[in-house]
């Protein structure tokens, strides 16, 4: 068999796979997120998301090969910044709106937080793609609006608290749900702000 020949298949499955518009493509990775927090990991195929979205399942098999891979494409096709854009001016006015951006978000990012949990800790690239879409941009957005509260001088560098300022807030959104049963909304947030988080940082 020449080299051409041994190519050809590959050449065709490149070109199959050149067919998926971005469109068709976040398509299928809404309905794989969506299925995974409303029914788990576990319960989730690749068979069930070709049924939901009408197509073969050849052809999410043909784009990613396993369902970890498909699930971590998702992931990372979806990855934003919930509290983008937050400048008020002042650190506690920033805090406060960073608390109510991220309640917008509270209850689809928690559940499927809780959905994936077990499996991002077998497959690594999964965990990565979780760690990179629901939590580093958030941690990032959170410590460039503490960074601003610095050099305003509302608080000083070397504050103990900066440091956990992140886990606080990203914290108790993911942890209301196994303590109350509920999911932090808006109002629950700010109330958290006022009396855990600014208090911390000795603002008022």
């Amino acid at each position: 068999m020449t080299s051409q020949a041994a190519d050809a298949p590959e050449t065709v499955a490149a070109s199959r796979r050149s067919k998926l518009t971005p469109e068709r493509e976040q398509e299928f990775f809404d309905a794989v997120l969506e299925q995974i927090r409303e029914c788990g990991y576990e319960s989730v195929t690749m068979e069930g998301i070709a049924a939901s979205t009408r197509c073969s399942k050849s052809t999410l098999y043909r784009q990613w090969k396993t369902k970890p891979q498909f699930v971590a494409a998702a992931l990372r096709s979806n990855r934003c910044v919930r509290i983008a854009g937050v400048d008020t001016g002042s650190l506690a006015g920033d805090l406060r709106a960073a608390a109510r951006a991220a309640a917008a978000w509270s209850r689809p990012d928690t559940k499927l937080l809780q959905a994936l949990g077990p499996a991002v800790m077998q497959d690594h690239e999964l965990a990565q793609a979780l760690r990179g879409a629901l939590v580093e941009p958030e941690i990032k957005a959170l410590q460039e609006i503490l960074r601003r509260g610095v050099e305003r001088g509302e608080v000083r560098a070397d504050h103990p608290a900066l440091e956990y300022i992140p886990a606080q807030l990203l914290g108790v959104l993911r942890a209301r749900p196994m303590l109350d049963g509920q999911y932090a909304d808006e109002e629950y947030l700010e109330r958290f702000v006022e009396a855990a988080v600014l208090p911390s940082l000795g603002l008022t």
